[in-house]
């Protein structure tokens, strides 16, 4: 027996009402949801950053002046004192005071492999003069699988000799978090070299794999 025109018109509106809701519903939370997630980052950023603050002798904290707190203050205190380094580090004088610093860093025990080790890191990873080249694939952890990986010199010495084939020295940083990571020794006939900058492997890698970059063709362009 043939349904009723009514009974198909009901259907056939409930269904648009149903399509009508999944579809607002899917497009609201794709909206919200990472706005919110940002959002709610940048408050647990603020809120620790804002800590830097309690190092400020309390009569001259910013709370002692203003009628209210100022979310992010921290923040601001922190680029201003990073800038300033900067600023000093490249001059004369402030050439002479690092370089002082860290010849007294020099003596004190296990701080000073340290300090060394996270400078050479940092130098290897934001030094532009050869950004080409350093991004690599490497088969890690196991073979079939790859992982983005910073060139950070070759082996040399005793652990170059420990071995048949030429050794490059990698870092392999960790998702979400590329601070942290493995330093691994690596043949180099075995890595994948990339045309990514640096900037574009850290966009990877902070993000999970979601934003990848633009590829580039053999001439440098991108496509």
């Amino acid at each position: 027996m043939p349904e009723p025109k009514a009974e198909k018109r009901k259907k056939g509106l409930l269904g648009q009402i149903k399509e009508s809701l999944r579809v607002n519903l899917t497009a609201g939370i794709l909206i919200l949801v990472p706005l919110m997630a940002t959002g709610y980052a940048l408050y647990l950023l603020f809120k620790w950053v804002d800590k830097v603050l309690l190092f400020i002798p309390e009569p001259y904290r910013p709370e002692s002046y203003l009628p209210f707190p100022v979310p992010g203050l921290g923040l601001i205190v922190v680029l201003m004192t990073v800038f300033l380094a900067g600023f000093l580090v490249r001059n004369l004088l402030g050439r002479k005071l690092v370089a002082l610093g860290e010849r007294i860093m020099s003596y004190i025990p296990f701080v000073s492999p340290l300090y060394k080790a996270v400078k050479q890191l940092l130098e290897t990873i934001f030094h532009k003069d050869d950004d080409d080249k350093r991004v690599v694939l490497v088969e890690y952890p196991r073979k079939g699988v790859y992982a983005l990986a910073f060139v950070t010199g070759v082996a040399v010495g005793e652990i170059q000799e420990k071995t048949k084939r030429k050794g490059v020295n990698l870092f392999v940083p960790t998702t979400p978090n590329p601070t942290s990571g493995f330093y691994l020794i690596v043949p180099e006939e075995e890595l994948i070299y990339l045309d990514m900058s640096v900037e574009e492997s850290f966009k990877v890698l902070m993000s999970g794999g979601i934003i990848n970059p633009e590829t580039k063709n053999v001439s440098g362009g991108k496509k």
